[in-house]
């Protein structure tokens, strides 16, 4: 699983380029877990809960929070497969690997089982390597969760390599947008996709790849009768429309839903399982962050939910699809196109006719006083380990971790 032992001291602080940070922090990602384990223990056993778990995406986001409910919150035995960057002697790891070696220590810690995988999620390979690891340490799962954010795939059966956009269709985009860096909101018009581009951005984030796993898991054996499958989606508001769901992702989530259609018949048919897509609130994620206009369709959200009292953060969300859709002697509340929709509070009516009184309001100069921007700054640095209460970022750290405890 990758036992780094050797030692390498050195101050880490954060170096921000566009969407993403260079750097993490070991110290930092671990006390960001912890926060997270510590919100699923405080909200108590999900009862009835997974005992056996794959989460294919396991690293960051949704996956990690997904990992991390079923463990702390239903005691479940896990693996996760993820593709994170290792430490080395001139680099520091990703945050996903700190993050799930944080994962692996404190798992350990309460004797709970822990297995993962680094490699190529999309791969034959990783399919197999995985069914046999289920078949020999933990016989079966009963609930897979599919949470991959990739920009490119490689397809394991074609060996064609697709990359993803965030393009409209159909049109150019014009919209407000948020330079995160700069803190400077500007106008951006984006291009309409080709349709090479939808089909490999459909290639990447559609539910193929759902599909080959839950078939490679069902003809190796290692489903367990009522298994349960989930995979993660985002709708938004319309102000977003344009450049997510009516652009090339949104034809990626109609994939997926198409695949969450044929995985539960499938699954029904060998011993009444069952298959759904949770369609998720807006949170500061690795992925969100790169989507234009999303940034500041987040910051102004983040206000109007801390002002009403509802807010959630990506833990807050798994933790409550967990407890009152999926377990709990709970069903899931499906809309009309059956899906579970925990984006319930973030789309009440009275919260989204705030955000567009707002919406045409912000400027660079008023950003910070009429959105939650700052702390959409501190959540952003807070994926790469950094800005965590308790950590000292002018001490040395080891940044030659490992997966093993």
């Amino acid at each position: 699983m990758g036992g780094v032992r050797r030692v390498r001291l050195m101050i880490i602080k954060p170096r921000v380029r566009g969407f993403i940070c260079l750097t993490a922090h070991p110290a930092g990602c671990a006390a960001h877990v912890q926060e997270q384990i510590d919100y699923v223990k405080s909200k108590g056993v999900i009862g009835n809960g997974p005992r056996n778990v794959l989460v294919i995406g396991a690293s960051t986001g949704y996956g990690l929070a997904s990992r991390i409910t079923a463990s702390f919150g239903s005691g479940a035995r896990t693996m996760g497969v993820f593709f994170e960057r290792p430490p080395s002697e001139k680099k520091c790891a990703t945050a996903g690997w700190y993050n799930s070696a944080a994962f692996h220590r404190a798992a350990a810690a309460e004797g709970l089982y822990a297995r993962s995988f680094n490699g190529d999620a999309f791969s034959d390979e990783m399919k197999v390597q995985v069914v046999e690891a289920i078949r020999e340490d933990i016989g079966q799962v009963d609930l897979v969760v599919y949470s991959l954010a990739s920009p490119r795939r490689q397809h394991p059966r074609t060996g064609e390599t697709h990359k993803s956009v965030l393009k409209p269709i159909g049109q150019h985009y014009t919209a407000s947008t948020l330079d995160t860096d700069k803190g400077a909101v500007s106008e951006v018009t984006i291009g309409p996709a080709t349709e090479q581009e939808i089909a490999d951005t459909v290639a990447v984030m559609g539910g193929e790849d759902w599909g080959f796993w839950m078939e490679a898991l069902d003809e190796g054996g290692v489903l367990a009768p009522g298994t349960t499958t989930v995979a993660y989606d985002y709708i938004g508001p319309e102000v977003t429309w344009p450049v997510y769901t009516n652009g090339t992702m949104g034809r990626a989530k109609i994939d997926l839903r198409e695949a969450a259609r044929q995985i539960d018949a499938r699954l029904k048919e060998n011993g009444n399982g069952r298959a759904y897509v949770s369609v998720n609130k807006a949170l500061v994620t690795q992925a969100s962050s790169a989507i234009p206009v999303v940034p500041l369709y987040i910051s102004i959200l983040y206000r109007v939910m801390k002002e009403k009292g509802n807010h959630e953060g990506t833990i807050e969300q798994i933790q409550r699809l967990f407890a009152t859709h999926l377990y709990n002697s709970r069903e899931p509340q499906l809309d009309d196109k059956g899906l579970i929709r925990i984006d319930d509070w973030e789309m009440e009516p009275d919260i989204q006719a705030r955000v567009k009184e707002i919406w045409p309001r912000v400027t660079s100069e008023n950003l910070r006083e009429i959105t939650d921007f700052d702390n959409y700054q501190e959540e952003f640095l807070k994926l790469f380990g950094f800005g965590l209460p308790g950590v000292d970022y002018d001490q040395e750290v080891d940044q030659m971790v490992g997966l093993d405890p």
